[in-house]
């Protein structure tokens, strides 16, 4: 049973996996097996945009996979400050890191646009499981790769001064979700930008002047332009700003 929010719509049970095209994708690749039980529970969930559907410590019940739509993942840190940890896409995994491990949700999980998710039961993929030795290697595989980078970004983050994370921030939006008419693809308010790159509101807004005046990005509103990536690439290369793809 769903406990992690009410805000969203149930659409249907299914019984096909239109998924996307991309075959690296971990649950399109065992889609037939996902599948394979009649009991199966792959319920697809609509989410609007600003709804909530995983609430930061409530019980683990399962997973989701984003079918279309963006999601911000976010934990809350000291004084109730927001600390987001990434914005996740069509064909990412929403709340592994909590599966099978932990009794409770350690973030919370916001879609930015209408959204679309499977979801999958906690009891059904561990049944997955133990029947499927192949798909279980292949989800070890996928939690040593999450657990690789995501120690390289602390220890990459760690170096940074505040101008090297908020251009860290905008280079990983870009290779994310690229550009539509000149600008980065996924609106974000000021305070997003800070929230995911460790700072605060006011410093983003000084480093978008100061990139601006120095012609390698262009801002109208929420939406920010980059001018010249390679510059930005250059300024933080000695990071590894490619880690978090």
């Amino acid at each position: 049973m769903l406990s992690t929010s009410s805000s969203f719509r149930i659409i249907e049970k299914q019984d096909s996996f239109t998924v996307c095209k991309n075959e690296n994708c971990l649950v399109h690749k065992y889609s037939d097996v996902l599948l394979a039980e009649s009991e199966s529970q792959s319920i697809v969930l609509k989410c609007k945009k600003g709804q909530q559907f995983i609430i930061e410590g409530a019980p683990v019940n399962g997973l989701f996979f984003i079918k279309q739509g963006t999601v911000k993942v976010f934990r809350t840190g000291i004084n109730g400050r927001e600390q987001i940890v990434r914005f996740a896409k069509d064909c990412e995994i929403i709340g592994h890191r909590g599966f099978g491990t932990q009794e409770y949700y350690s973030i919370g999980a916001v879609a930015l646009q209408d959204t679309e998710l499977y979801y999958f039961s906690k009891e059904y993929l561990q049944k997955i499981l133990l029947k499927n030795p192949k798909f279980s290697y292949d989800m070890m595989l996928f939690y040593a790769n999450e657990l690789n980078r995501s120690e390289s970004k602390v220890k990459s983050i760690s170096q940074m001064t505040v101008r090297e994370r908020v251009i860290d921030t905008l280079l990983y939006i870009h290779r994310k979700f690229g550009d539509l008419r000149g600008f980065l693809n996924l609106p974000l308010s000021r305070k997003e930008y800070a929230d995911y790159a460790g700072t605060t509101e006011e410093q983003v807004i000084r480093i978008f002047s100061a990139l601006k005046k120095e012609g390698l990005i262009t801002a109208k509103g929420k939406k920010i332009g980059i001018n010249d990536v390679q510059n930005l690439k250059n300024e933080i290369s000695e990071h590894n700003y490619f880690l978090d793809s």
